[in-house]
Protein backbone atom coordinates (compact mmCIF):
# COMPACT_ATOMS: atom_id res chain seq x y z
CA UNK A 1 0.00 0.00 0.00
CA UNK A 2 1.68 3.12 -1.40
CA UNK A 3 2.10 5.70 1.41
CA UNK A 4 -0.14 8.56 1.85
CA UNK A 5 1.63 11.63 0.35
CA UNK A 6 2.93 14.17 2.59
CA UNK A 7 0.58 17.14 2.04
CA UNK A 8 1.47 20.72 3.56
CA UNK A 9 -0.78 22.82 5.27
CA UNK A 10 -1.52 26.48 3.35
CA UNK A 11 0.25 29.06 4.42
CA UNK A 12 -1.58 30.82 7.09
CA UNK A 13 -1.57 34.95 7.23
CA UNK A 14 1.39 36.64 8.47
CA UNK A 15 1.91 37.55 11.70
CA UNK A 16 1.48 41.21 12.08
CA UNK A 17 3.97 43.68 12.69
CA UNK A 18 4.13 44.91 16.17
CA UNK A 19 2.04 47.67 16.56
CA UNK A 20 4.19 50.67 16.16
CA UNK A 21 4.63 53.10 18.62
CA UNK A 22 2.55 56.47 18.34
CA UNK A 23 5.06 59.43 18.25
CA UNK A 24 4.27 62.48 19.96
CA UNK A 25 3.38 65.48 17.29
CA UNK A 26 5.58 67.96 19.31
CA UNK A 27 8.37 68.03 21.49
CA UNK A 28 6.67 70.17 24.33
CA UNK A 29 3.29 70.57 25.39
CA UNK A 30 2.49 74.21 25.97
CA UNK A 31 -0.25 74.74 28.88
CA UNK A 32 -1.08 78.29 29.37
CA UNK A 33 -1.95 77.92 33.25
CA UNK A 34 1.80 76.59 33.58
CA UNK A 35 2.96 79.13 31.58
CA UNK A 36 1.84 81.74 34.00
CA UNK A 37 2.88 79.42 37.15
CA UNK A 38 6.84 79.73 35.50
CA UNK A 39 6.58 83.84 35.09
CA UNK A 40 5.18 83.83 38.42
CA UNK A 41 8.62 81.39 39.65
CA UNK A 42 10.64 83.84 37.82
CA UNK A 43 11.37 86.94 40.05
CA UNK A 44 11.69 84.12 43.12
CA UNK A 45 14.24 82.16 40.88
CA UNK A 46 16.20 85.67 40.25
CA UNK A 47 16.20 86.21 43.68
CA UNK A 48 17.82 83.34 44.49
CA UNK A 49 20.25 84.45 42.48
CA UNK A 50 20.92 87.42 44.08
CA UNK A 51 21.10 86.39 47.74
CA UNK A 52 22.84 82.50 47.05
CA UNK A 53 25.06 83.53 44.22
CA UNK A 54 24.99 81.96 40.55
CA UNK A 55 25.02 78.27 41.77
CA UNK A 56 21.29 78.97 42.49
CA UNK A 57 20.78 78.88 38.39
CA UNK A 58 23.13 75.82 38.18
CA UNK A 59 20.98 73.89 41.07
CA UNK A 60 17.91 75.06 38.78
CA UNK A 61 19.55 74.07 35.39
CA UNK A 62 20.56 70.22 36.96
CA UNK A 63 17.07 69.71 37.97
CA UNK A 64 14.86 71.46 35.10
CA UNK A 65 17.63 69.24 32.68
CA UNK A 66 17.17 65.99 34.33
CA UNK A 67 13.62 66.14 34.65
CA UNK A 68 12.54 67.41 31.00
CA UNK A 69 14.96 64.16 30.34
CA UNK A 70 12.84 61.75 32.68
CA UNK A 71 10.19 62.76 31.20
CA UNK A 72 10.98 62.93 27.60
CA UNK A 73 12.02 58.99 28.00
CA UNK A 74 8.91 57.94 29.80
CA UNK A 75 6.21 60.44 27.82
CA UNK A 76 7.48 59.60 24.31
CA UNK A 77 6.99 55.98 24.61
CA UNK A 78 3.46 56.61 25.06
CA UNK A 79 3.39 59.19 22.57
CA UNK A 80 3.33 62.23 24.79
CA UNK A 81 5.01 65.05 24.51
CA UNK A 82 6.95 66.81 27.09
CA UNK A 83 4.40 68.99 29.71
CA UNK A 84 5.02 72.34 30.46
CA UNK A 85 4.37 71.56 33.89
CA UNK A 86 7.45 68.92 34.20
CA UNK A 87 9.37 72.84 34.29
CA UNK A 88 7.26 74.04 36.98
CA UNK A 89 8.01 70.85 39.21
CA UNK A 90 11.43 70.95 38.63
CA UNK A 91 11.85 74.57 39.24
CA UNK A 92 9.69 74.20 42.10
CA UNK A 93 11.55 71.57 43.17
CA UNK A 94 15.04 73.34 43.16
CA UNK A 95 14.13 75.94 44.89
CA UNK A 96 12.94 73.73 47.74
CA UNK A 97 16.72 73.13 48.18
CA UNK A 98 19.74 75.23 49.82
CA UNK A 99 21.55 76.92 47.22
CA UNK A 100 24.70 74.55 48.36
CA UNK A 101 22.94 71.27 47.55
CA UNK A 102 25.40 68.94 46.23
CA UNK A 103 23.91 68.86 42.52
CA UNK A 104 23.74 64.88 42.45
CA UNK A 105 21.19 64.81 44.93
CA UNK A 106 19.39 67.56 43.19
CA UNK A 107 19.27 65.22 39.66
CA UNK A 108 18.59 61.90 41.93
CA UNK A 109 15.56 64.05 43.57
CA UNK A 110 13.95 65.10 40.58
CA UNK A 111 13.96 61.71 38.86
CA UNK A 112 11.60 60.83 41.90
CA UNK A 113 9.63 62.82 41.77
CA UNK A 114 8.93 63.11 37.84
CA UNK A 115 9.28 59.48 37.65
CA UNK A 116 7.58 58.02 40.57
CA UNK A 117 5.09 60.90 41.43
CA UNK A 118 3.57 61.19 38.24
CA UNK A 119 5.10 59.28 34.99
CA UNK A 120 4.31 55.89 36.80
CA UNK A 121 0.36 56.99 36.58
CA UNK A 122 0.22 57.74 33.61
CA UNK A 123 1.75 61.57 32.98
CA UNK A 124 0.01 65.63 33.87
CA UNK A 125 -3.20 65.25 35.14
CA UNK A 126 -2.98 61.33 36.92
CA UNK A 127 -0.78 61.72 39.54
CA UNK A 128 -2.46 61.81 43.27
CA UNK A 129 0.31 63.88 44.83
CA UNK A 130 2.77 66.93 44.20
CA UNK A 131 5.77 65.56 42.24
CA UNK A 132 7.88 68.89 43.12
CA UNK A 133 6.81 68.35 47.25
CA UNK A 134 7.23 64.31 46.90
CA UNK A 135 10.84 65.22 45.37
CA UNK A 136 11.34 67.20 48.51
CA UNK A 137 10.52 64.67 51.08
CA UNK A 138 12.19 61.89 49.06
CA UNK A 139 15.28 63.85 49.65
CA UNK A 140 15.12 65.03 52.95
CA UNK A 141 14.39 61.69 54.38
CA UNK A 142 17.38 60.32 52.20
CA UNK A 143 19.81 62.98 52.46
CA UNK A 144 19.17 64.56 55.67
CA UNK A 145 22.68 65.82 56.69
CA UNK A 146 23.05 67.24 53.37
CA UNK A 147 19.83 68.86 53.59
CA UNK A 148 19.76 70.79 56.80
CA UNK A 149 23.65 70.94 56.91
CA UNK A 150 23.87 73.53 53.69
CA UNK A 151 21.95 76.22 54.52
CA UNK A 152 24.23 79.46 54.29
CA UNK A 153 23.44 83.19 55.17
CA UNK A 154 22.18 85.15 52.34
CA UNK A 155 23.94 87.89 50.48
CA UNK A 156 23.33 91.70 51.09
CA UNK A 157 23.68 94.98 49.11
CA UNK A 158 24.58 95.93 45.88
CA UNK A 159 25.77 93.67 43.69
CA UNK A 160 25.23 90.30 46.21
CA UNK A 161 24.98 87.07 44.65
CA UNK A 162 25.20 88.82 41.22
CA UNK A 163 28.78 88.76 41.70
CA UNK A 164 29.78 85.90 43.79
CA UNK A 165 29.30 81.96 42.82
CA UNK A 166 28.35 80.93 46.65
CA UNK A 167 28.73 81.50 49.75
CA UNK A 168 31.21 78.62 50.89
CA UNK A 169 33.24 79.64 47.77
CA UNK A 170 34.08 83.11 50.15
CA UNK A 171 37.49 82.69 51.11
CA UNK A 172 36.68 85.65 54.42
CA UNK A 173 33.16 86.60 55.28
CA UNK A 174 31.07 89.31 54.04
CA UNK A 175 31.40 92.57 55.78
CA UNK A 176 28.18 92.57 57.77
CA UNK A 177 30.14 89.38 58.90
CA UNK A 178 33.33 89.99 59.63
CA UNK A 179 33.07 91.35 63.24
CA UNK A 180 31.17 87.90 64.22
CA UNK A 181 34.32 86.99 65.30
CA UNK A 182 33.55 83.52 62.87
CA UNK A 183 34.93 82.32 59.78
CA UNK A 184 33.61 80.60 56.40
CA UNK A 185 33.29 77.40 57.82
CA UNK A 186 31.65 78.30 60.59
CA UNK A 187 28.85 79.88 58.85
CA UNK A 188 27.97 77.13 56.24
CA UNK A 189 25.54 74.18 57.85
CA UNK A 190 24.21 76.87 60.65
CA UNK A 191 20.68 77.30 61.82
CA UNK A 192 17.87 78.66 59.99
CA UNK A 193 15.44 81.04 61.42
CA UNK A 194 12.84 78.01 61.91
CA UNK A 195 16.00 75.96 64.13
CA UNK A 196 16.42 78.48 66.04
CA UNK A 197 12.91 79.13 66.78
CA UNK A 198 12.89 75.56 67.53
CA UNK A 199 15.55 75.48 69.58
CA UNK A 200 16.19 78.39 71.27
CA UNK A 201 12.42 80.55 70.67
CA UNK A 202 11.96 83.25 68.11
CA UNK A 203 13.07 85.87 70.87
CA UNK A 204 16.84 85.02 70.69
CA UNK A 205 16.65 86.26 67.46
CA UNK A 206 15.22 89.74 67.57
CA UNK A 207 17.28 90.53 70.62
CA UNK A 208 19.99 90.10 68.40
CA UNK A 209 18.88 92.53 66.01
CA UNK A 210 20.92 91.41 63.02
CA UNK A 211 19.27 89.76 59.76
CA UNK A 212 16.07 88.04 61.72
CA UNK A 213 13.46 91.31 61.69
CA UNK A 214 10.09 90.25 60.19
CA UNK A 215 11.50 92.89 57.14
CA UNK A 216 14.31 91.22 57.04
CA UNK A 217 12.28 88.00 56.20
CA UNK A 218 10.00 89.53 54.34
CA UNK A 219 12.39 91.37 52.09
CA UNK A 220 14.55 87.65 52.09
CA UNK A 221 18.27 89.15 53.38
CA UNK A 222 18.37 86.99 56.14
CA UNK A 223 22.05 86.59 57.84
CA UNK A 224 23.53 87.91 60.89
CA UNK A 225 24.49 86.93 64.28
CA UNK A 226 22.59 85.64 66.94
CA UNK A 227 23.50 84.61 71.36
CA UNK A 228 21.62 81.74 72.29
CA UNK A 229 20.82 81.53 75.93
CA UNK A 230 23.63 80.52 78.30
CA UNK A 231 26.08 81.15 75.74
CA UNK A 232 28.92 83.81 75.33
CA UNK A 233 30.01 83.43 71.73
CA UNK A 234 27.86 84.88 69.29
CA UNK A 235 26.54 82.16 66.36
CA UNK A 236 25.37 83.06 62.34
CA UNK A 237 22.06 82.66 61.27
CA UNK A 238 21.89 80.98 57.84
CA UNK A 239 19.17 81.39 55.32
CA UNK A 240 16.41 78.51 54.53
CA UNK A 241 16.03 76.96 51.21
CA UNK A 242 16.62 78.81 47.85
CA UNK A 243 13.29 80.22 47.20
CA UNK A 244 11.56 80.62 50.26
CA UNK A 245 13.29 83.92 51.55
CA UNK A 246 11.55 87.13 49.93
CA UNK A 247 8.44 86.49 51.33
CA UNK A 248 6.99 90.03 49.64
CA UNK A 249 7.84 88.34 46.17
CA UNK A 250 5.80 85.24 47.05
CA UNK A 251 3.28 87.33 48.22
CA UNK A 252 3.41 89.79 44.38
CA UNK A 253 3.32 86.17 42.62
CA UNK A 254 -0.13 85.13 44.65
CA UNK A 255 -1.57 88.41 43.75
CA UNK A 256 -0.58 87.84 40.13
CA UNK A 257 -1.59 83.86 40.08
CA UNK A 258 -5.28 84.73 41.54
CA UNK A 259 -5.59 87.93 39.20
CA UNK A 260 -5.07 85.78 36.25
CA UNK A 261 -6.97 82.82 37.72
CA UNK A 262 -3.99 80.08 37.75
CA UNK A 263 -4.38 79.67 41.70
CA UNK A 264 -7.99 79.09 43.19
CA UNK A 265 -8.41 81.23 45.52
CA UNK A 266 -9.97 78.24 47.87
CA UNK A 267 -6.77 76.48 48.09
CA UNK A 268 -4.49 79.31 49.13
CA UNK A 269 -6.92 81.15 51.05
CA UNK A 270 -8.27 78.46 52.94
CA UNK A 271 -3.99 77.23 53.37
CA UNK A 272 -3.54 81.05 55.11
CA UNK A 273 -6.61 80.50 57.41
CA UNK A 274 -5.51 76.79 58.76
CA UNK A 275 -2.26 78.40 59.56
CA UNK A 276 -3.91 81.00 61.43
CA UNK A 277 -6.32 79.38 62.95
CA UNK A 278 -3.92 77.35 64.53
CA UNK A 279 -1.87 79.99 65.64
CA UNK A 280 -4.15 81.83 67.37
CA UNK A 281 -5.53 78.63 68.98
CA UNK A 282 -2.42 76.97 70.34
CA UNK A 283 -0.51 80.41 71.10
CA UNK A 284 -3.10 83.00 72.34
CA UNK A 285 -6.28 80.39 73.14
CA UNK A 286 -4.19 77.33 75.14
CA UNK A 287 -1.35 79.45 75.96
CA UNK A 288 1.57 77.55 74.45
CA UNK A 289 3.72 80.62 74.03
CA UNK A 290 6.63 79.91 75.63
CA UNK A 291 10.41 79.17 74.61
CA UNK A 292 10.30 77.04 71.51
CA UNK A 293 6.69 76.94 71.58
CA UNK A 294 4.25 78.59 68.53
CA UNK A 295 5.87 81.49 67.30
CA UNK A 296 3.90 84.69 66.12
CA UNK A 297 1.35 84.67 63.47
CA UNK A 298 3.78 86.73 61.78
CA UNK A 299 6.32 84.91 62.27
CA UNK A 300 4.80 82.00 60.84
CA UNK A 301 4.01 83.41 58.11
CA UNK A 302 7.39 84.84 56.58
CA UNK A 303 9.71 82.30 58.51
CA UNK A 304 10.08 79.07 56.65
CA UNK A 305 8.24 77.66 53.59
CA UNK A 306 5.35 78.82 54.66
CA UNK A 307 4.49 81.43 51.55
CA UNK A 308 6.19 79.52 48.92
CA UNK A 309 4.06 76.36 50.00
CA UNK A 310 1.20 78.16 50.27
CA UNK A 311 1.22 80.05 46.80
CA UNK A 312 3.05 77.57 44.60
CA UNK A 313 2.45 73.77 46.19
CA UNK A 314 -1.02 74.00 47.64
CA UNK A 315 -2.77 75.00 44.83
CA UNK A 316 -1.69 72.17 42.33
CA UNK A 317 -4.55 71.42 40.57
CA UNK A 318 -4.13 68.18 39.89
CA UNK A 319 -3.39 67.10 43.47
CA UNK A 320 -5.61 68.68 44.93
CA UNK A 321 -9.66 67.94 45.47
CA UNK A 322 -11.63 69.57 42.78
CA UNK A 323 -15.24 69.99 44.68
CA UNK A 324 -15.41 73.51 46.23
CA UNK A 325 -15.70 72.71 49.71
CA UNK A 326 -13.33 69.88 49.61
CA UNK A 327 -10.69 72.68 48.53
CA UNK A 328 -11.41 75.10 51.47
CA UNK A 329 -11.32 71.88 54.00
CA UNK A 330 -7.87 70.81 52.10
CA UNK A 331 -6.43 73.93 52.07
CA UNK A 332 -7.61 74.29 56.02
CA UNK A 333 -5.67 70.63 56.85
CA UNK A 334 -2.24 71.51 55.18
CA UNK A 335 -2.39 75.51 56.70
CA UNK A 336 -3.10 73.90 60.39
CA UNK A 337 -0.61 71.07 59.76
CA UNK A 338 1.83 73.10 59.32
CA UNK A 339 1.66 75.15 62.41
CA UNK A 340 1.13 71.86 64.82
CA UNK A 341 3.79 70.04 62.76
CA UNK A 342 6.43 72.77 63.66
CA UNK A 343 5.60 72.77 67.05
CA UNK A 344 5.02 69.20 67.84
CA UNK A 345 6.72 67.18 64.84
CA UNK A 346 10.26 65.99 64.90
CA UNK A 347 11.40 67.07 61.52
CA UNK A 348 11.33 70.98 60.39
CA UNK A 349 9.81 70.29 57.25
CA UNK A 350 6.61 70.57 58.71
CA UNK A 351 4.85 72.51 55.29
CA UNK A 352 6.06 69.27 53.22
CA UNK A 353 4.52 66.87 55.00
CA UNK A 354 1.33 68.46 55.75
CA UNK A 355 1.36 68.77 52.03
CA UNK A 356 1.85 65.30 51.45
CA UNK A 357 -0.82 64.38 54.19
CA UNK A 358 -2.83 66.80 52.59
CA UNK A 359 -2.69 64.86 48.97
CA UNK A 360 -3.38 61.69 50.41
CA UNK A 361 -7.06 62.76 52.00
CA UNK A 362 -7.78 64.94 49.10
CA UNK A 363 -9.62 62.39 47.39
CA UNK A 364 -11.90 61.36 50.70
CA UNK A 365 -12.41 65.25 50.96
CA UNK A 366 -14.02 64.86 47.77
CA UNK A 367 -16.01 62.01 48.27
CA UNK A 368 -17.30 63.91 51.61
CA UNK A 369 -18.11 66.86 49.56
CA UNK A 370 -20.28 65.21 46.62
CA UNK A 371 -21.82 62.99 49.73
CA UNK A 372 -22.69 66.12 51.32
CA UNK A 373 -24.36 67.94 48.54
CA UNK A 374 -26.32 64.72 47.25
CA UNK A 375 -27.49 64.68 50.59
CA UNK A 376 -28.61 68.48 50.50
CA UNK A 377 -30.31 67.97 47.46
CA UNK A 378 -32.05 64.94 48.51
CA UNK A 379 -33.47 67.27 51.77
CA UNK A 380 -34.18 70.31 49.43
CA UNK A 381 -36.07 67.72 46.92
CA UNK A 382 -37.75 66.33 49.88
CA UNK A 383 -39.13 69.21 51.46
CA UNK A 384 -40.15 70.40 47.86
CA UNK A 385 -42.25 67.38 47.57
CA UNK A 386 -44.59 68.03 50.74
CA UNK A 387 -47.62 69.30 51.76
CA UNK A 388 -48.47 72.38 50.23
Amino acid sequence: MPEPSQTTSPPGPAKSKAKAKPKPKRLFQKQAPMVRMLIALTPVAISAIYFFGWRALAVLGVCTATGVATEYVTARRRGAPVSTACFVTCWLFALSLPATIPLWIAAVGTVVGILFAKEVFGGFGRNFANPAITARAFVYICFPNDLTNQFVPAFKGFPGGFAQWSFDSLRVLPDYLADSGRTVADAVSQASPMWVSREYGFEVLQAGGQGASLWDMLLGSIGGTFIPAGEAAPRILSAGSMGEGCALLIAIAAVYLLWTRTANWRLMGGAFAGLIAANVLFRNVLGFDGLGEVPPVAWQLTAGTTMFAAVYMVTDPVSAPKRRPAQLAYGFLIGFLVVLLRWRGVFVAAATFSILLGNLVGPLLDIAATEWESRKKARTAAAGEGPS
